[in-house]
């Protein structure tokens, strides 16, 4: 039974993992609006793993108390900060060590849904900020500043929070289907990958 469940559990976590292994892609010709700006985070690995963990850890909190606000509360901060990065990225406000801290928020909030750590809200919400800050970032420095740029933006943030909500969404139907192992190894299958990241 035990052997059983663990099977069970590595089959849920291959289908949390993200499986799309392309960098930023960073080339003119991907910000001609909405469409593309919906499709680049699913475009990117980096992008992927960590909006879809940010969704695992937050679903893993929410068991009573502050936890179960961190479920929309998590998302929602990612998202602002990730509209905040994006806007000084596009205006020209070079972020210092925005790649460094894409790869870091991989690895990061990897292990943080491995170990299903348990934060403050407050702390919760400032290091999944900070790490949003660099993804809007190296999002806004592909954007054109016209309206296609405001249609790629808001196709992106669309993206994120879809991204959000699917990692909720798994993390919750894992815990209630006794399979809340899954969420921790898709975690730290994206903790194990981060560093090829600095390699592509």
């Amino acid at each position: 039974m035990m052997h059983r469940r663990l099977l069970s559990a590595l089959a849920a976590a291959a289908a949390f993992a993200p499986a799309v292994a392309f960098a930023h892609p960073g080339m003119p010709g991907h910000t001609h609006g909405f469409t593309d700006g919906f499709a680049h985070p699913f475009g990117g690995l980096d992008h992927l793993a960590a909006m879809t963990a940010v969704g695992l850890w937050a679903g893993q909190q929410a068991k009573g108390g502050q936890g179960s606000r961190a479920v929309w509360l998590w998302p929602l901060a990612f998202l602002a900060l990730l509209v905040a990065g994006a806007a000084a990225g596009a205006n020209g406000l070079a972020l210092p060590g925005v790649e460094w801290g894409i790869v870091l928020s991989v690895a990061a909030l990897g292990w943080l849904t491995a170990f299903g750590a348990r934060l403050p809200l407050a702390a919760g919400a400032v290091l999944i900020g900070a790490f949003a800050l660099c993804h809007g970032a190296a999002h806004g420095v592909e954007m054109p500043a016209d309206a296609d740029g405001l249609a790629y933006g808001l196709g992106f943030v669309t993206a994120s929070a879809v991204l959000h909500l699917t990692g909720v969404a798994l993390s919750r139907l894992a815990e209630r289907n006794g399979l809340s192992l899954a969420p921790r190894l898709a975690g730290l299958g994206m903790a194990a990958m981060a560093p090829l990241l600095l390699a592509v």
